[in-house]
């Protein structure tokens, strides 16, 4: 019987612990977990700009969810746990459209092929149009959906936490194909979004392996195990890919919760290097470094074709950093108490710090042309600049 913790992803943000004694304490009333370590003054080398913030619904604090804004069109697309979907100018912030989707909405949004698409905890797939906001269609898939549904090539591709992907038409969310595989007794409460690249869905699974599937058909292409399950207890053997990966330039980046970082050939699965880092919170990349935050919340960027460590950043350790976000010269992060960090991307050293909410910060920013777009729990999506 799949068992599904939503504890253990409160625990792990909450407290930012890396390891698995700390998080076992959790389970039997003993904290002794790190607190998050105190911010120290810091040079505002560069400065943050607002350009526009707004209360977008209730947000997703109390289901520890990765509602990540969607930028499709020079549109911000975001939902809440309620429901409630909203499409915003990515530049003025102005609301285009906003629907009641009447669901409890738990993954997403996804967008493409002008589908706006949403999972819900009820095992629903959701589609709307993107331009106005119209109803489409609903399907439904085995189990609820965490990750943001993808299309492309009028193909919706959903991932469902016990162990399925499903390729649906856009046209009416019928049924195409479906991939199957097991999923370990006890694994985070999150799943990894498929990439849809080149004709490819690429996903990670929790167990630690990567897989390429024809987008066409489901057929599975290569697999590659990017961390091995380890230790006596199902605690300890807990390796699941939950971020999902990154593609640039014909390689795969992908980081594994108590395993690796690891670059993977898009057409073959072959690695070609990996890093005993462990990270649930996901990965950051520009042309040269791939930036991630580990399982301590400690954040590093890696030279992109070596691997090789070029700075490690430990002065957010415990705070619940979120995935790093590349933009310009800078990496931006966000933490447990509303802030947005900023460090030099060549250095790591901070250059600015903004707090645009109290409340904490669990989705990654998202950095479209030269705007930061973040997403706090509690409902509140702004974006910023810099000068």
């Amino acid at each position: 019987m799949m068992v599904r913790l939503a504890l253990v992803s409160l625990v792990l943000v909450l407290s930012g612990c890396g390891t698995m004694n700390k998080l076992s304490s959790q389970f039997v009333g003993v904290d002794n977990s790190e607190p998050p370590t105190p911010l120290a003054e810091i040079a505002q080398r560069i400065n943050i700009i607002e350009v526009w913030s707004k209360n977008v619904g209730k947000g997703y604090e109390s289901l520890y969810l990765k509602l990540t804004p969607a930028i499709y069109d020079n549109h911000v697309y975001i939902a809440d746990s309620n429901g409630e979907l909203s499409a915003i100018d990515a530049t003025s912030g102005k609301a285009i459209w906003r629907v009641d989707t009447d669901h409890p909405v738990t993954g997403g949004p996804g967008a493409g092929g002008g589908l706006i698409l949403l999972g819900t905890s009820e095992g629903e797939v959701l589609a709307y149009s993107a331009d106005q906001g119209k109803f489409l269609w609903k399907s439904r898939v085995s189990s609820e959906v965490l990750a943001a549904p993808q299309a492309d090539d009028n193909i919706v591709v959903v991932r469902s936490i016990d162990g399925k992907i499903f390729g649906l038409s856009g046209d009416t969310g019928s049924r195409l194909w479906i991939y199957d595989r097991t999923v370990p007794a006890l694994t985070l409460r999150g799943t990894s979004a498929p990439v849809i690249h080149s004709g490819l869905v690429i996903t990670g699974f929790d167990g630690g392996k990567l897989v390429a599937l024809d987008l066409r058909t489901g057929k599975l292409l290569w697999e590659t195990e990017i961390a091995q399950a380890s230790g006596r207890s199902e605690l300890d053997r807990m390796v699941d890919i939950d971020s999902e990966p990154i593609i640039r330039e014909g390689v795969i980046y992908v980081a594994t919760f108590q395993g690796n970082i690891a670059a993977v050939d898009l057409q073959t699965g072959q690695l070609q290097w990996s890093r005993d880092i462990p990270s649930y919170a996901g990965l950051g990349l520009d042309l040269r470094h791939v930036y991630l935050t580990d399982d301590e919340s400690n954040i590093w960027a890696l030279e992109r074709f070596s691997g090789s460590s070029v700075w490690k950043q430990e002065s957010l350790k415990s705070r619940a950093a979120t995935a790093p976000a590349s933009i310009g010269n800078y990496v931006v992060i966000g933490d447990l108490e509303g802030y947005l960090h900023w460090l030099d991307s060549e250095t790591g050293e901070f250059v600015a710090r903004h707090q645009f909410t109290k409340k904490r910060i669990i989705a990654p920013p998202v950095a479209y042309q030269d705007i930061i777009y973040a997403y706090s729990s509690n409902g509140t999506l702004g974006a910023f600049t810099y000068q």
